[in-house]
């Protein structure tokens, strides 16, 4: 993708799309509607999260790492 793409700004945008996730309004359904809301903004939220901590970087002159640490929190 050469200098046009910037993987720290993708990054970001994920973490912007993490924070709206969470501040998404629940629309007027109920029952399973509901239901299939919550659990995809659910998925959404975890999956931008999990990009917006990722760190990048390029390998082998054109293939994008992500690497993202998963392991609990050292107490």
């Amino acid at each position: 993708m050469g200098n046009s793409f910037n993987p720290d700004e993708m990054i970001a945008r994920f973490r912007e799309r993490a924070t709206a996730v969470k501040k998404r309004n629940l629309p007027p359904v109920g029952g399973d509607e509901r239901q299939m809301f919550i659990k995809q903004a659910e998925e959404d939220f975890r999956d931008f999260a999990m990009l917006a901590d990722a760190s990048a970087t390029w390998e082998d002159e054109g293939i994008l790492v992500l690497r993202i640490d998963l392991r609990p929190p050292s107490e």
